[in-house]
């Protein structure tokens, strides 16, 4: 948890000096509000997970591994190779879960919470609903439980995925030339913002945070928006009021608001108010 920590404030620090030097985008409405209300998530989001689930998942690996679970107690393999499997697949499930919660109507009503922020900066990356986040870390602790990796690059890989999901929500700039390499491999800040514009064929896209591929193996990879970065509308089409959507209490509550609609994952329509 310290070690997670210490490289959270570490990363978040450099993204948001970045931000101020370079931002990609001008931010719609005021940042301080939206910080307070967002850092505020996440802090009620780590106190909920460390008093439920004390060890995390660095506790889980340790738990499988003296009990003989997951894939690797029982197929043998030099640790390098173990980590790149390990780290590939739990990036894999981080990318089939963010996919579900979009085609599941009950689940985005959770999810939405992170997508309508009406502005996409650093902060971004770790708003999230509580719920989301409990469901997540359970999600995580079967994929833990069936592979058995070593707790070490359990730590790694919640560093590298709290580090990319800062770097990608980062309302940052980066050079044509990089991006375009950059995401043959990783996803990027242009390459992840096009998913939380309000053009629901643009939501449904690039759902990876980590490793650019799995969009580029299923169809879901889009590489800019039709109305380009700057002109781009972040957030969702229903959701525009921020005392609704950018304060700690209208974001806990927005899961339970409207009705759950026939939402699809790529054929969402305006006529049930774009949730």
């Amino acid at each position: 948890m310290a070690i997670r920590l210490v490289f959270f404030f570490g990363i978040f620090a450099v993204i948001a000096g970045w931000e101020l030097a370079a931002p990609r985008r001008e931010l719609t409405v005021p940042k301080a509000g939206r910080w307070i209300s967002n850092l505020a998530i996440v802090a009620l989001n780590t106190i909920i997970l460390r008093l439920l689930f004390p060890a995390a998942a660095v506790g889980v690996a340790l738990f499988a591994n003296q009990q003989g679970w997951g894939l690797f107690n029982y197929v043998q393999m030099p640790l390098w190779l173990a980590i790149v499997v390990s780290v590939t697949v739990m990036d894999s499930m981080i990318w089939l879960q963010h996919v579900v919660v979009h085609a599941i109507p009950l689940l985005w009503r959770l999810h939405r919470v992170h997508h309508a922020d009406l502005d996409y900066d650093v902060t971004t990356g770790a708003r999230f609903h509580p719920i989301e986040i409990l469901l997540s870390m359970l999600i995580k602790f079967s994929v833990i439980l069936l592979l058995g990796p070593p707790a070490m690059v359990v730590v790694a890989f919640e560093v590298i995925l709290n580090a990319m999901a800062m770097f990608n929500h980062g309302n940052i700039r980066l050079p044509a030339a990089l991006d375009r390499i950059l995401r043959m491999l990783l996803v990027t800040p242009d390459m992840h913002r096009v998913h939380h514009s309000v053009e629901d064929d643009e939501t449904n896209s690039n759902f990876g945070f980590n490793l650019s591929v799995w969009d580029r193996l299923f169809g879901t990879y889009r590489a800019q928006p039709r109305d380009g970065q700057l002109g781009m509308t972040i957030g969702i089409r229903k959701f525009r009021d921020p005392a609704e959507v950018d304060r700690l209490p209208g974001m806990l509550m927005l899961p339970f608001k409207g009705k759950i609609s026939g939402y699809a994952i790529n054929r969402r329509s305006w006529d049930d108010g774009g949730e």
